[in-house]
Order: structure tokens, then sequence, then C-alpha cells
């Protein structure tokens, strides 16, 4: 479902939520029957009509994205064709109630494509909560985008799981976030001078191992296939790929790699290079992961760069850097 606005959920529904058993059959109706689960929102305003054959794109996992204007500053020297995102709050207390996805596109002049993650039935972590001023979410929502110069002609969403690994009491590693929902991605066609492209942002799960994550992006390649045949396809976002196998976070660990080469897929555009770093939200100064991919299928890949999320004044914006390459069709 395609929609101006997400629905907003209603106070009986965000009652019934509270009261619910944390079960993976109570999950899969809440998913169900929230109407936002199930929608792309489309909004923002495209300033081209077709993108060029050779594309600037960027893919960012923002952390809440607790400064849209200033993320936005901090991408538009890249001149970014289309924009990949994650972790985008849209009326979160945490993130002072704004749209932050819809923000991020008027100050680059962009349409957008919003979906749903998780319904955060809290506030967040420990470390958010001194971010709220407000003591309830006006949405709850939290989520992926995609921005595009250009028009996107086609977008749909894929749950990448909707058993309720946030939520079911076996499975929640963090109780003090329940969370409805599970991961996803946003797959949009967009038109360039030499045809159509199928732009991707996904986000695959933290709290898992390998083989999980490996069997997420399956799903997704094959989402794709059916969405987008024999098109030319940019996946950005962050793949978690070491994500909890400490002491060294291997990504290298990850069957994913080989599953998307297997497919068509090429990864020479990511530099190398880690692509966290202490933040705001995350203070962990000593750990250091690679979380952040293209993946690309019939595009040629000219050059890839890692972009510190720091600003010229020093600030951070987020615990993961900006990604960056230039692709041509």
């Amino acid at each position: 479902m395609i929609v101006s606005e997400l629905p907003v959920i209603d106070a009986q529904m965000r009652a019934r939520i509270l009261r619910a058993p944390k079960t993976r059959a109570a999950h899969e109706e809440f998913i169900s029957k929230i109407e936002a689960m199930n929608a792309v929102e489309l909004g923002g305003s495209a300033e081209a009509r077709v993108l060029p054959r050779e594309l600037s794109c960027v893919a960012w996992n923002l952390e809440r994205c607790l400064f849209p204007e200033g993320s936005a500053q901090h991408i538009a020297p890249l001149a970014p064709d289309v924009v990949l995102l994650s972790e985008m709050d849209c009326g979160m207390a945490r993130t002072a109630q704004r749209h932050t996805t819809a923000l991020m596109a008027e100050s680059l002049g962009m349409a957008y494509a919003y979906g749903v993650e998780f319904f955060e039935i809290g506030l967040g972590g420990e470390t958010e909560l001194p971010f709220c001023e407000e003591t309830e979410n006006s949405r709850g929502w939290h989520g992926n985008a995609i921005l595009a110069r250009a028009p996107m002609t086609r977008v749909t969403m894929v749950r990448l799981d909707r058993h309720g690994h946030w939520f079911v009491t076996d499975t929640n590693v963090d109780p003090n976030q329940p969370r409805i929902g599970g991961r996803m991605a946003l797959l949009a066609v967009i038109e360039t001078e030499a045809g159509p492209i199928c732009a991707v942002s996904t986000h695959l799960e933290s709290n898992a191992d390998a083989k999980h994550r490996m069997a997420q992006f399956a799903h997704l390649l094959d989402a794709i296939d059916a969405f987008a045949p024999d098109m030319p396809v940019v996946i950005g976002g962050d793949l978690n790929t070491g994500n909890h196998m400490p002491p060294n976070f291997d990504w290298q660990e990850e069957g994913l790699f080989d599953l998307a080469r297997v497919r068509g897929y090429s990864w020479d555009v990511n530099p190398e290079g880690m692509t966290t770093r202490p933040s705001l939200l995350t203070p962990h100064p000593t750990r250091k992961m690679k979380l952040d991919w293209f993946a690309l299928r019939e595009l040629r890949a000219i050059e890839g760069r890692i972009i510190p999320s720091v600003t010229e004044s020093h600030d951070v914006l987020s615990d993961h850097e900006a990604i960056w390459c230039r692709c041509a069709l």
C-alpha cells in the first residue's frame, strides 16, 4: 500500500499492544493489523525528470537521525542522485517527534520513500532518554528510506522477518526496547538516461548470527528478482556483518557475500576500512566494525569512499560512517 502519510496507531491499539503477552502469535497479529507496518509513504519533490547514467549514491545508517538538516548538509557536496538510509525516526520523542526522512529530503531537494521497520513501544535505550523532552512518542516509527533526485515510478516494501525478534520474550535481547516489526527493505524503480534501475535500502538483523543474516539476504535477492527482473540494481545499507561475533567482529565470516556473487552482484565498489565510530548514543570508543555495504548488479563500479560522520565543527552525526559510491549503467 502506497500512502502520502503513514496512519498513526490509535490509543485502543496501543493499549492492546501494552497488555499483550510477548508471544510470536501476538506479534504476528499486530504486524498484520497495523496499517503502517504494511505501507510505504511517498513524499518530497524530485528536482530532475530522470537520473544520469553515471550515479552518485550514498548509504547511511543515521542512528535515529538526531540531526536531519545537518546530516543532509553533510552529504550535499557529494551531489547524491540516490540516498539509501536506515534507522530513521518519525514521531519519536528522542528526535523531537520530527519526520527525519522528510526533513532530509526537503533539505536535499529530493523525493522520498519511507517504510516502518519497527513500531517502538517505548522511548528507546538508556542513552536516548536524555534526548526525550516528551514522555510519549507521537507516532513511534523507526525505519528505512530511499531519497532520489528523480521520481520513483514503482516502490515496494519487503519484510525480511515477521517473527518478533525484538518483541517475543524468548528472543528479545533488550527487554527495555520492545518493538513491533522486523528488519525490512525498500525497493524503488527510478528512471535514468540509460533505462530504469532498482534502488534498495536495507538493514539486516544485528542480534543474530551470520546464518540468520544470509537467510534474510537470500529472501531480499529473491524479492528483487520478482520486483525488478533483469534490471540494474544498487543495494545499500547496514548489513550488520560480523555483528555479535566478539571479540573480533569478523565480517569475512558472513556467507551473504558469496551468496550475492553467485547471483550476479559485485562488492567491488566498497572501499577498505571500518564503518563505525563512537557517537552520542553509542559511546563505544574501542568497537570498530565493518557493517555498511553496497552491492551492485549490472552496474559498473567507478569509485567508493567512506565518508566520516563528523562535521567540520566536530559534531558526530551517527555511530556509522556514510558510504558513497559512483557507478554507471
